[in-house]
């Protein structure tokens, strides 16, 4: 009788089982609620542009004024493009498709590159085997005031395409981003930004820099 009673136990174990699976799908979204899912906000991409880069260049100038504001807000698709001109001493190519947002704090710069201009094996080494000829790279990292005159970018992370740069890597990519122009106040994870001399700190806030000018 045991062995009987436990065999019909396995059966409606069985059935209850088959019961369940059969009508998932009026049950299983009662085991969702409360638990709603966190999506990522969105990431608000702007153009890099000349007239970006002028309207960042007329926000420090009106820092230069003693009775001027003592910040600027800076959109931050202006900023990178003032950063990319100061930094290359020309705007990046339309067929680049250059671009900033911001994301935790972090500035955001995104552009078309050929795996050429990044060194290509030379630096990058077996990770060039799984890129194309041209990719998409990402750079995000943050800014601090060096001293009056020099700021840095430094960068926290680098991708290629779906693929994140080595942190011992940046280093010898931000090289040849830089083009030898680095300088030894500058970490090697850091690219160097000629900045006005006024300029004491640089936050990233959202969609935004903020420029903060010295005062006496």
């Amino acid at each position: 009788m045991g062995c009987i009673a436990r065999l019909g136990c396995l059966v409606i174990l069985v059935l209850l089982g088959a019961l369940a699976w059969l009508t998932r799908d009026r049950w299983t979204p009662y085991l969702h609620r409360g638990h709603p899912a966190v999506a990522e906000a969105p990431i608000h991409w702007q153009p890099l542009t000349p007239e970006g880069a002028r309207r960042a260049q007329a926000a420090l100038d009106t820092l230069s004024q003693v009775q001027g504001p003592v910040f600027q807000n800076v959109a931050a698709g202006d900023a990178a493009a003032y950063v990319m001109k100061a930094l290359l001493g020309r705007m990046p190519q339309p067929a680049d498709s250059a671009a900033a947002a911001t994301r935790d704090g972090d500035l955001l710069v995104r552009a078309d590159v050929a795996l050429r201009d990044l060194g290509g094996t030379a630096v990058l080494g077996p990770l060039a085997s799984m890129l194309g000829e041209r990719e998409r790279m990402e750079m995000a990292g943050t800014f601090r005031v060096v001293h009056p005159g020099l700021t840095e970018f430094r960068v926290t992370q680098v991708k290629l395409g779906r693929i994140s740069v080595p942190g011992p890597v940046i280093p010898k990519l931000l090289a040849r981003v830089a083009r030898g122009a680095g300088l030894d106040s500058v970490r090697a994870d850091a690219l160097p930004i000629p900045t006005p001399k006024y300029m004491v700190d640089v936050r990233v806030a959202d969609g935004h820099l903020t420029l903060y000018k010295g005062t006496r």
